[in-house]
């Protein structure tokens, strides 16, 4: 059997500029900013980060523009991931601010995202040229994150046709009109969070209703309830999954950090309880990082143990 190789598809990518600030963000005010530091941004890519921590090989692909794209290779080479975007002429890659407070007094992250650049037809063929020569049918594929100007859900529903040809394992972390085409398409791998998955719901279910009904059709449906852990669907049966109590710092990119976890385990080809496991430690860990990506192996070995998984 060939090597399975997981690829990350991050159309709408970010750098994430992370501004600590040395007291409450108030309104009115000069908030002083003490520190600043950059991060790769963007679902695809945290995901990738943290399966090349995990030892399993991946590709990160996706679209990036050329006005800064040397900052943009460069936080990916400080991060050790192999990678092949799909250069934009003129368009810069979009920036993301994280406004984090001192953990006394902190509430959670602040975040503010640029739209992204807009792609053209001809660029959009480009990416899928490459994506049709690389992917085979004993690899992975993860679409996550949002989608750039001008890339339209007809174009997702053409990159899905693409990937379902080929025969490949399909994962989406995707939202709206997005994840609504993933579930219509059937993919392998769904992670909605409770709002979104309120979306997918029908009227009169609950959300062990609707977890339950869509693995009827995707293989892996995944539920994060953010700090309440998540539910996650498989062979038709739905677990519930309690992570460990941390110390939260920064939460943005712990469902990435699930997600990339998740899909290494399934590469690993490990049991789903030890899939489960391994995913929400990684997340667990990540929360108590300050940046947008970074976990500690050791730390997300340690936290797994203290996972409570329940079949309902």
């Amino acid at each position: 059997m060939n090597e399975v190789l997981l690829y990350t598809l991050t159309l709408n990518p970010a750098i994430d500029r992370l501004l600590y600030l040395n007291e409450k963000l108030e309104r009115r005010k000069s908030n002083r900013i003490t520190e600043v530091s950059y991060d790769i941004g963007g679902k695809g890519t945290h995901a990738s980060y943290v399966m090349s921590k995990l030892g399993v090989k991946n590709l990160a692909l996706g679209f990036a523009g050329s006005q800064n794209i040397d900052k943009f290779k460069q936080i990916l080479s400080e991060k050790n991931m192999e990678h092949d975007f799909t250069i934009i002429d003129g368009r810069t890659t979009r920036e993301c601010y994280i406004m984090i407070e001192p953990e006394q007094v902190s509430a959670g992250s602040i975040m503010l995202t640029e739209k992204g650049f807009h792609v053209e037809e001809a660029d959009i063929k480009r990416l899928f040229d490459r994506i049709k020569a690389r992917v085979k049918a004993e690899d992975m594929v993860l679409i996550a994150g949002s989608l750039p100007t001008n890339f339209t859900i007809d174009n997702l529903r053409q990159l899905l046709r693409i990937l379902k040809e080929i025969g490949c394992f399909i994962a989406c972390d995707l939202s709206g009109e997005a994840i609504k085409l993933a579930v219509k398409m059937k993919v392998d791998f769904i992670k909605p969070n409770e709002f979104e998955l309120k979306q997918l719901k029908a009227s009169h279910e609950s959300l062990f209703d609707t977890v339950k009904r869509l693995n009827q059709d995707i293989d892996y449906v995944v539920t994060s309830l953010g700090e309440k852990g998540s539910y996650c669907g498989y062979d038709r049966k739905i677990y519930r999954v309690i992570p460990p109590k941390v110390k939260e710092v920064n939460d943005t990119g712990a469902g990435d950090c699930f997600v990339g976890a998740f899909l290494a385990g399934l590469a690993n080809q490990l049991s789903i309880e030890e899939i489960v496991k391994l995913a929400s430690g990684c997340a667990a860990s990540k929360v108590m990082n300050k940046d947008s990506s970074t976990f500690d192996v050791k730390t997300a070995m340690e936290l797994k143990q203290q996972v409570k998984i329940t079949q309902l």
